[in-house]
């Protein structure tokens, strides 16, 4: 698995905490001479699965700089003929120069399927003109509709983020927002509920008591109608955040909920080899003047069980009591017995057999269950 971190977008959203910001030419062509100066450095020729291109907003690079950095993995690492590449866009950065009066010109979006990408994944967050300009992003609802039709006549495999509990929205924006899904013909759908986090325009905000949240009731009934509704439109529920039409699971993401080997590569990309997890600077300059990567930790066997049993149960399907056995050659109820059986009680947690999963509550409140997991 290769995570490729662009951390350039248009403007910064108002409730975005990643390591993003906005950049011109010439700092976009040295920090792409950066990365590919990192991949050749700690290519090792590796069989490669899925490739992942997360940001920030990768579709303001250019398709050249994007084929430079695709080149670079390609040269270094073995990359499997049926890899899954995913890039994340931004729907009004994939609409290459376009008005209301001509048709979309979808060059961009061509361009990245002849690259190799296979996957596009979408930050739609809404299809509601007020509320997308609440968060603050650079695209209307009419740029999502129509970059997600021409998206899915070029690719086989797309995919949207879905926001909830943002300022100012109701349930009824977001059933017409589900709504819109069935006019699309697309594989996977992603739903985050806002968090507020420090560093953002909507934590100062918040702060100041100018934020209009929805009460934690309403963002209660919003996740259950969206759990309700996605899997009546064809979406099976695969994680606690990601819905899918049948074989068309994110296999990158699965990859890390499992405990899977990554490179990341990167201005605060991570990477981890089973033992050891490390990390990039987050800084821009010095990543590009220096490309610094610091050891962030050491995981140990301690650390590598809790990571088995809250990374894993964030599947639908669970962790295996027999999988456990075999990696660490102990019974996972000898060692999270008490655990489990507490929030078993709680109705959090249900076991059938071998496996263990949470519940449709659980899902809900997997955060307080995979603290418990923390020895």
């Amino acid at each position: 698995m290769i995570y490729i971190h662009i951390p350039f977008c248009e403007r910064k959203c108002n409730y975005c905490a990643f390591n993003s910001k906005i950049g011109g030419a010439a700092e976009k062509n040295s920090y792409v001479d950066a990365l590919i100066e990192e991949i050749n450095f700690r290519g090792d020729n590796s069989e490669i699965a899925t490739i992942y291109f997360g940001g920030g907003t990768p579709t303001t690079l250019t398709l050249n700089q994007l084929e430079k950095i695709l080149g670079a993995v390609e040269k270094n690492f073995f990359v499997d003929k049926q890899a899954e590449i995913t890039i994340e866009a931004n729907p009004y950065t994939v609409l290459s120069i376009r008005n209301y009066f001509t048709t979309p010109n979808c060059s961009y979006l061509r361009g990245l399927k002849v690259l190799g990408f296979n996957r596009l994944s979408l930050g739609v967050q809404s299809f509601d003109d007020e509320l997308l300009k609440i968060l603050g992003r650079i695209h209307d609802s009419r740029t999502a509709i129509e970059t997600v039709e021409l998206a899915e006549k070029i690719f086989d495999n797309v995919s949207i983020d879905l926001m909830y509990g943002l300022p100012g929205q109701t349930l009824d924006k977001l059933r017409r927002d589900l709504d819109r899904l069935k006019n699309f013909d697309v594989q996977h759908v992603s739903i985050y509920g806002l968090e507020i986090e420090e560093g953002t325009k909507f934590f100062e905000l918040a702060r100041a008591d100018k934020l209009n949240l929805p009460e934690e009731n309403l963002c209660a009934d919003m996740y259950d109608f969206i759990t309700e509704t996605l899997p009546a439109l064809g979406f099976n529920r695969y994680e606690i955040s990601n819905f899918a039409k049948k074989n068309f699971e994110s296999r990158h993401n699965l990859g890390y909920w499992t405990g899977k080997k990554y490179f990341g590569f990167g201005a605060g990309a991570h990477s981890f080899d089973g033992k050891l997890r490390t990390s990039n600077t987050r800084d821009v300059a010095t990543y590009i003047e220096k490309n610094i990567s610091v050891v962030e930790e050491v995981v140990t066997r301690q650390a590598a069980m809790e990571e088995f049993c809250f990374l894993g149960l964030r599947i639908v399907d669970g962790i295996s009591a027999r999988t456990f056995e075999k990696n660490f050659g102990e019974n996972i109820f000898d060692v999270f017995g008490k655990v489990i059986d507490k929030n078993r009680r709680l109705g959090l947690l249900e076991v059938d057999g071998e496996k263990i999963f949470l519940t449709t509550r659980g899902m809900s409140l997997g955060n307080e269950v995979f603290a418990d997991f923390l020895l």
